[in-house]
């Protein structure tokens, strides 16, 4: 989203164009903005084997899925259904790692079936894969490091707490299974959350995963997961990718070395990738002054963006209508039969009712998140490319909302 000529663009397009031809609220991505993050974060890690992972569950329209795709990267998922949309995208089997947690092991079975890699999170799982499989089917293990990476609690996986990965302290227990059951390990994953700043996390993680490796012969890959941060506000910090590559590429190089031959380095990045690329644009439908408050409510709410609520994630706030308006201190909330405030005390330009305002940063955990609370629609997503947009997915309406209810005559 960028102001030019004191209008608002996605993409080099007017953002209220986009409103006028196709409706609102509506979310839209700009491609070049997903593709030049892909690049970036390749590009970072030189003189290594690095794979790019995508963590669809950020966003997984298929279009999406099919332009990172054609960048070259491959992809994360975390379901059997995700696993399904990334081979009707065009990936190859052995290109999706399936990273799932406590779902039942026919899920597992099913995604050994399509010929996924399989990333395996907890010991019981694991003895059964080598009881079926029997070192004939390659597998990854995640271990947790518990490692607390800092930042929002609502976002850490890596901690001791944490429900993710087999923790580090039970590597005798791991290697006694996988040797008694001949299994197959071929990498190692870990991932520690989001909004990491630290290439120290990293490489604390990393010096975990090195010393776990001397157990495992066999190894092609190590997974880093994930966890850049990207900024939310105007000067906000957030990972510096370029010495992050060079920290770990310098590290992961020494790792080779002494293991013996190169393996690859993966990451998993979502939201690195596609949130800065996202904008929902809604409309105001009201402006309510209250004794202590300004009100501004719009059309959606956490049907659309639960991320506020969800992860007490900050959102930037525009006023698409009115950029030039005398600047007035704002509580923007959604039209849900629940709290479901979007931004609490926000400096916007002055906001009327009908004004078109636009929520930064929703590429990721946007629609992938959404849901039919109160009887809500769904909004379309709209993908910007090479100066022209693209209806990626229809507007629900009340026959989708419909469309698998059972009238049984009452």
């Amino acid at each position: 989203m960028e102001l030019n000529n004191n209008q608002y663009e996605i993409g080099g397009i007017s953002a209220l164009q986009i409103v006028e031809q196709y409706g609102q609220p509506i979310f839209v991505y700009d491609a070049a903005k997903i593709s030049s993050q892909y690049h970036r974060l390749k590009n970072a890690f030189v003189d290594c084997k690095v794979q790019i992972k995508y963590a669809c569950k950020a966003l997984n329209n298929i279009n999406i899925l099919k332009l990172l795709k054609n960048e070259g990267s491959g992809l994360d998922v975390v379901s059997i259904n995700e696993a399904r949309l990334g081979l009707m995208a065009g990936f190859e089997p052995q290109q999706i790692l399936f990273t799932p947690n406590c779902v039942s092991f026919a899920e597992i079975q099913e995604a050994v079936d399509l010929g996924i890699r399989i990333n395996i999170d907890n010991i019981s799982t694991l003895e059964q894969f080598g009881h079926l499989y029997k070192g004939t089917v390659p597998c990854c293990i995640r271990i947790n490091p518990h490692i607390v990476a800092g930042g929002n609690a609502h976002i850490q996986t890596g901690h001791i707490d944490s429900k993710f990965g087999i923790s580090i302290h039970q590597m005798r227990h791991i290697t006694r299974v996988v040797k008694q059951a001949g299994i197959f390990v071929n990498g190692l994953h870990m991932h520690t959350g989001s909004d990491i700043l630290d290439a120290g996390v990293f490489l604390q993680g990393a010096e975990l995963l090195f010393e776990a490796a001397s157990n495992f012969p066999d190894l092609e890959f190590i997974d880093f997961g994930s966890g850049f941060k990207v900024p939310y506000k105007d000067g906000d910090i957030t990972t510096d990718i370029e010495a992050l590559g060079k920290a770990i590429g310098t590290t992961f190089k020494q790792f080779c070395k002494e293991y013996g031959r190169d393996l690859e380095l993966w990451f998993e990045p979502g939201k690195f990738i596609v949130s800065e690329s996202g904008t929902l644009l809604v409309s105001t439908n009201v402006v309510k002054q209250t004794t202590a408050t300004v009100f501004v409510g719009v059309n959606t709410g956490q049907n659309h963006l639960i991320r506020p609520m969800f992860y007490d994630a900050y959102h930037r706030i525009l006023n698409v209508s009115n950029p030039a308006g005398t600047p007035r201190i704002y509580t923007v909330v959604g039209y849900i039969c629940e709290t479901d405030t979007l931004g609490w005390d926000r400096s916007l330009a002055e906001v009327r009712e009908g004004d078109i305002l636009a929520l930064c940063n929703a590429g990721a955990y946007g629609y992938t998140m959404s849901n039919n609370y109160n009887a809500r629609f769904r909004p379309a997503e709209i993908l910007v490319m090479n100066g022209k947009t693209h209806l990626i997915r229809k507007a629900e309406n009340m026959d989708d909302l419909m469309r698998n209810v059972v009238d049984i005559g009452l």
